[in-house]
């Protein structure tokens, strides 16, 4: 169930994946019992993002260049 204060979505995003693709993830959601596709999709690729964002892209104080002199 969605909360009043959680933003609607109105922006769609669709990707193409090949069967052997969607075998594969269709697996890993009935292994681990994941009945909200959507749901789990959407979490897995904005927290490998924020993530990323977080570990590997956070701010210094010097650009790369002048990092590996």
């Amino acid at each position: 169930m969605v909360s009043p204060s959680e933003p609607k979505r109105h922006q769609r995003m669709v990707c193409l994946v090949s069967e052997e693709e969607a075998q594969i993830v269709d697996n890993y959601l009935k292994k681990y019992k994941i009945t909200n596709k959507g749901r789990w999709m959407r979490e897995t690729l904005l927290s490998f993002i924020h993530r990323n964002m977080m570990e590997e892209d956070y701010p210094t104080l010097f650009n790369e260049h002048e990092m590996r002199r």
